[in-house]
Formats: C-alpha cells, sequence, structure tokens
C-alpha cells in the first residue's frame, strides 16, 4: 500500500536578524505579502497565467525562433529525424488537462522498449527536452512524457506544485494508459527517465509502483537540492511561516537555474527563448513541497531496489552529484550503475558542448539497449 508522504512540522522560533543585507531581504518580503492576493485564474489549456494582482509571471521572450532546432515545422523536423510524433491533452483521474507528446519508431522500423519521461523544475517536454526523445526513437525507442501540473502547456498555476504526490499519481496514470492504447508496446520493457526533479518523481513513482518499470535513467536527479541555490539563513525559517498563507507567492531568492545549468553560450540564448519556460521567481508552496520531497527521498535511498543508471555532471551546482553518488552506494539494488562527467554541468543533455552531449546520450543508449 502507498504511503502519502509525510508533512514536515517546522517550528518557527523568533528570529534576530543579524545584518543589513538580511533586514532588506525581509523588507523586501514583507512588502511583496503586502501586494499579495491569493486568487489565481484557472490555467485551462496551457493559457498564460497571472497573479490576481495582475502581476504576470510571464518571462520576456527572445524571439528568433520558432523551436529550439530551428523554424523548420514539427512536422518536417520528426521527418527529416526519421521518427513519428503526436502530442494530445491527457484528462488525469482528478480533472487536469495535461499536455503530452510522445517520439516513436517508424512502423517499418522493430521498437525494442518503452521511455516513461519525466522533466525538470520550470521546464516542459515542447522545447529542448525533445532532443533525447528523438535520439531515443532514431534507436527504437518509443517515448513518452507530458507536462507537469504548472508546466509547459498543462493546466495549473505556473510552476506551482501543491502537491507532488498528486503529481506521481498523474504521471503514473498517464503512463498506463498509454501502454493500455497500443498492444504492440504493452508488454515491451519499460523504463523510467527523469531529469532533476523529474529524477525524484521517477524514485517516487518507483516507491508507489516496485514492479512496473524495469528500470531508471536518472539524470542529475534532485534527491537534494543543492546549497548553492537554496536561499540563505534566516529566509528559509521565515518563507516557512509566509508559505502557509501565500503559498503561490513567486519571491523565493534564488539563482537564475538557466545560468546555473547550461554551459554553453549560445544554449543559454536558446534556452531563454523557450515561450513555455518559467524564469521568474519560485513560489513559496512549490519550494516547500519540493523540500520536503527530496527531505523524504534522501532519507529512502536504501530502499531504491529497480535497476538504475545514475548520471551527474560533476559541476553541477542545482543538484548535488555527491547525493548520486550516495545513492549508488545505499540502493539495494543488484543492477545499478553510476556516471559522474568531469567538468559537465546540470543540463547535461541540451547545456553541454554537442561532443558532451554525444558522450552522454550513448551511455544512455547503451544502458538501455543492454535491458532490452
Amino acid at each position: 500500500m502507498y504511503r502519502t508522504l509525510p508533512l514536515s512540522t517546522t517550528f518557527m522560533p523568533t528570529i534576530a536578524i543579524p545584518n543589513h543585507k538580511c533586514r532588506e531581504s525581509i523588507r523586501k518580503l514583507a512588502s511583496a505579502i503586502k501586494s499579495y492576493e491569493p486568487t489565481v485564474r484557472a490555467n485551462k489549456g496551457g493559457a498564460k497565467m497571472e497573479e490576481a494582482n495582475g502581476q504576470t509571471q510571464a518571462q520576456p521572450k527572445i524571439h528568433g525562433r520558432r523551436h529550439y532546432w530551428g523554424d523548420i515545422s514539427e512536422e518536417d523536423y520528426y521527418r527529416q529525424q526519421g521518427i513519428k510524433s503526436s502530442n494530445s491533452f491527457y484528462a488525469s483521474p482528478r480533472g487536469l488537462n495535461l499536455f503530452t507528446r510522445s517520439w516513436r519508431p517508424l512502423d517499418s522500423e522493430p521498437t525494442r522498449g518503452v521511455v516513461c519521461m519525466v522533466h525538470g523544475y520550470g521546464n516542459d517536454v515542447s522545447w529542448s527536452f525533445q532532443g533525447t526523445p528523438i535520439f531515443l526513437a532514431q534507436n527504437g525507442f518509443a517515448c513518452f512524457a507530458l507536462d507537469l501540473e504548472g508546466h509547459g502547456k498543462s493546466e495549473g498555476l505556473k510552476a506551482y506544485v501543491p502537491s507532488v504526490d498528486d503529481v506521481v499519481s498523474d504521471c503514473l496514470a498517464f503512463f498506463s494508459f498509454v501502454l493500455t492504447q497500443d498492444p504492440g508496446i504493452e508488454n515491451l520493457p519499460r523504463f523510467l527517465y527523469g531529469e532533476s526533479m523529474g529524477g525524484a518523481i521517477c524514485l517516487l513513482m518507483h516507491f508507489r509502483r516496485p514492479d512496473f518499470f524495469r528500470g531508471a535513467v536518472l539524470i542529475a536527479p534532485m534527491c537534494r537540492i543543492s546549497d548553492n541555490v537554496k536561499p540563505k539563513w534566516p529566509i528559509p525559517e521565515i518563507l516557512t511561516v509566509v508559505a502557509k498563507f501565500a503559498p503561490t507567492l513567486g519571491i523565493v531568492p534564488t539563482a537564475d537555474l538557466l545560468e546555473k545549468s547550461v554551459k554553453v553560450s549560445e544554449k543559454k540564448v536558446i534556452g531563454a527563448m523557450n515561450p513555455l519556460r518559467y524564469g521568474g521567481k519560485p513560489r513559496l508552496g512549490t519550494v516547500q513541497e519540493l523540500l520536503r520531497v527530496t527531505d523524504y527521498v534522501s532519507g529512502k535511498l536504501g530502499e531504491v531496489d529497480i535497476p538504475f543508471i545514475v548520471i551527474h555532471g560533476k559541476a553541477d551546482v542545482v543538484t548535488d552529484p555527491e547525493v548520486s553518488r550516495e545513492l549508488y552506494e545505499s540502493a539495494k539494488s543488484a543492477d545499478k550503475s553510476i556516471k559522474i562527467y568531469e567538468g559537465m554541468m546540470h543540463s547535461l543533455l541540451f547545456g553541454e558542448t554537442d561532443e558532451n552531449i554525444a558522450i552522454v546520450r550513448g551511455d544512455i543508449l547503451k544502458w538501455l539497449k543492454d535491458r532490452c
């Protein structure tokens, strides 16, 4: 039986603000809270979301291309790449409209297995994320993914994740659904694939349905949030209290994840062109939930027993490569592998040089093929 993740119970002591910099941060926080109104408009079908006080969370768009690969239409690009792809909306059991995509080998090519993919925080499945499933489809794997609640074109306030438990349910329901729609793939080996926050969600799916997937590919999994991107004391303690009555407020002070994740300058520009990317400040409720979940996952690393490969860049300052090493050493899986790439950053499959991306892709593909 699946057990709901335990809620954290943080006691808020009296805090003495130690210096002028911290006092200034609190002043700005208080100002934001004063103007905050908690009512938000529903994001039906991926519509742009705004706070009720009229301050939009959409980011300025850098125009220049229709897709991350350029201006070629999706249909023509997939044809050039030798795969087929589709997209649609899926109504989750709890009533959310979630945007989904598939990338599959052509009908003339055999399908080796199924890869169920989960993107990271602030990301979506329609921009640079597509590079990996296109590559896998070219090599015989049927890939499926969805925009998580509050991400991409899916319903929900942008980048607001009130319950990771619900997101895990959405993912499992969707992946179970697509497997029943095509008898040709229903009995093929199925694998999880998760990037960053998606890696943590994959582990939670494994805990809930231990025998459903044959293995997992974990890319820089967010099993613990790096101290390099966490706000410093006493801000987290104060935000814990504020989040109780203003959970959707986007004010958590942290570094720009695109800047911290992507190495190649030209790809930072391409990443910023994504019209669906959330580049605002993290929302209080989302941060509280991710901290809760990563604490939970990091405490259960020893219970992981699915075959897996965990992949991390040694220069990653968003998620900690040492936690991936801890996962590898603690997991009771008989079949486990780890790759730590010297000098590589968080965005291993988009933000690195093309040569580095080819190395990482090759390691993923070999691992998958060896288990089909």
